[in-house]
């Protein structure tokens, strides 16, 4: 995660919304951070999953057409 912190940095470089909430400030410490994305709940997951398995076209595959999927592959690469 990114940090950037601004020691005696000059109040009237700031936003107006900002400035208006420090009063009459004339240095000021600034410390910028990321924002970690939000995580998804379970109940937006799974309203996800069922808006993917109604998209036309949508196909399900079994355990095993996936696991053959996924072998085929690596032979391919293996051959390589």
């Amino acid at each position: 995660m990114n940090k950037v912190v601004l020691e005696h940095y000059p109040a009237e470089r700031l936003p107006d919304d900002i400035r208006r909430e420090l009063g009459g400030a004339i240095s000021v410490t600034v410390t910028v951070e990321e924002e970690r994305p939000q995580g998804v709940s379970a109940a937006e997951l799974v309203a996800m999953l069922k808006r993917e398995k109604a998209k036309p076209g949508f196909k399900s595959v079994s355990i095993e057409e996936a696991t053959a999927r996924i072998r085929a592959l690596r032979d391919e690469w293996d051959d390589e």
